[in-house]
């Protein structure tokens, strides 16, 4: 913390609480240039935020106010100081929704217990947008008042140029802008008289003392109903099932309709149009901060972007008068540049199976680390006349291996060692893990359980995964 951007929060902290500052811990930088701050004393505890941005901070604070005066749960405002760029907000700990789901999915699965959670905030949402703005002036909103074409425009273009072109995808300037137009003109014909969040997603959700609290509203304006809503339910990373999507799409819808009147087959038209220009907004966003900064929690949303691109597509109907987008949409998760770049930004498992008689194989890698499992406390099929001329891909062998009672226990206690192991690496940006299966002639028992585990790490983690049978099998 610079010296005198310290000396104002500290007397800001004293002015508001009467109390010395005890500690002071500057919290984990996220994707803007606000800096945060956990400030307590004995009694008290907020965080501090320094922005030299003064007309978001402006906005922010007004929003705070609006909100929490309509019932909204917002952090508390302690205290401002507009001309030193600081101010102090409720703390509300450090759990978010997103980190609720990452706590609890297991095997890649998405946590069914939180579907009611997820309810109660897109219910908050449409109290939000249609009661909880009540009040709000939106000259202040900055860098415009509305979601109006101007702002859709930016954020098409902020797509091409910061995902589109780091692809090997050639299109036509003239014929992408043409459907630039005709999308932005589209989008703005349903009602845009509503308060629009702009990043409402699991991260901006706090979990705190069993409430839900929004945070980061600042990029508000006017806009569609549908833009929020799509901003959670296709929050790359969160990666909710579709079959969910859809129940929590019209838990909203229900529970908007009390508030307002709404039209559920023109919302559900334009709800996927506006899904569509979200997942192209975050695009640009996971190539400027992943692919141009190498940020590389930016990077790992490419995949969950791509494969939300080809779950929405065959639902927006104005696709079919958007050709040359419809065309590079199309082509986006064939891309081989694409591919190479997240591949070569992911974590990759070797997984071997070898011979003890050949010995352990040489790590390659050089990182040192990994595993390697003796298969030979398995009952070796290898010695019964009718395997020996097969081998652990073989269905014989799996079906023997598999009426083994030590089978099962052995394959689990891998898996939960691996989850733990794979989990840590990819957290740690660590590129590479090598786990090996040994066996006496690394031709059944190694081979069968090298290929589980390549289909287990294949199914439950964004990885990259070589599989190599060592004595050719």
């Amino acid at each position: 913390m610079q010296n005198r951007t310290e000396q104002n929060i500290k007397n800001l902290f004293k002015q508001t609480f009467n109390e010395e500052r005890i500690t002071s811990e500057k919290l984990p930088a996220s994707g803007s240039s606000r800096i945060y701050y956990r400030i307590k004393s004995r009694n008290n505890s907020a965080i501090a935020t320094y922005n030299t941005d003064k007309k978001e901070n402006i906005v922010f604070l007004h929003f705070s106010e609006v909100f929490k005066k309509n019932g909204i749960n917002v952090p508390e405002i302690f205290a401002k100081d507009i001309e030193n760029n600081i101010y102090l907000q409720e703390d509300l700990g450090d759990e978010t929704l997103f980190e609720k789901i990452q706590k609890t999915r297991t095997e890649n699965k998405f946590p069914k217990n939180l579907i009611p959670v997820y309810k109660e905030a897109v219910e908050q949402l449409a109290e939000l947008q249609i009661n909880g703005s009540k009040g709000i002036d939106y000259s202040l909103c900055y860098p415009r008042p509305a979601f109006d074409k101007q702002s859709i425009m930016w954020d098409l273009n902020y797509f091409k140029y910061n995902f589109l072109k780091f692809t090997d995808i050639v299109f036509d300037e003239q014929l992408l802008e043409n459907d630039f137009n005709t999308f932005s003109d589209y989008l703005l014909n349903t009602n845009t008289d509503f308060f629009l969040y702009r990043d409402f997603q699991s991260r901006n959700i706090m979990l705190h003392k069993n409430k839900i609290y929004f945070i980061d509203y600042q990029g508000g304006r006017k806009g569609a109903l549908q833009y929020d809503l799509v901003s959670l339910l296709y929050d790359a990373k969160a990666d909710i099932p579709e079959n969910i999507r859809k129940i929590l799409a019209e838990h909203y819808i229900i529970y908007a309709d009390n508030l307002i009147k709404i039209n559920k087959n023109e919302f559900y038209e334009y709800y996927y149009a506006y899904a569509l220009i979200r997942i192209m907004q975050a695009m640009g966003a996971y190539g400027y901060r992943g692919l141009y900064e190498k940020k590389q929690h930016f990077i790992d949303s490419i995949p969950f972007g791509l494969n939300n691109l080809k779950e929405i597509m065959s639902e927006v109907k104005i696709l079919s008068k958007l050709p040359e987008l419809k065309r590079i949409l199309s082509e986006l998760p064939a891309s081989e540049k694409l591919k190479n770049i997240m591949t070569k930004n992911k974590l990759t498992v070797t997984i071997k199976s070898f011979s003890y008689k050949r010995g352990i194989p040489y790590d390659q890698t050089g990182n040192g680390g990994g595993y390697v499992f003796d298969c030979r406390i398995i009952n070796n099929p290898g010695r019964i006349e009718k395997y020996k001329k097969l081998c652990g891909k073989d269905k014989e062998v799996a079906d023997f291996l598999e009426a083994e009672k030590d089978t099962e226990i052995f394959f689990t206690n891998i898996k939960e060692i691996l989850k733990i192991s794979v989990n840590n690496y990819i957290s740690r940006n660590f590129k590479n893990l090598s786990v090996n299966f040994g066996c006496t002639g690394g031709q059944h028992r190694s081979v069968y359980f090298a290929e589980k585990t390549a289909d287990f790490l294949r199914n439950n983690f964004d990885i990259n995964v070589e599989l190599i049978h060592t004595e050719g099998f």
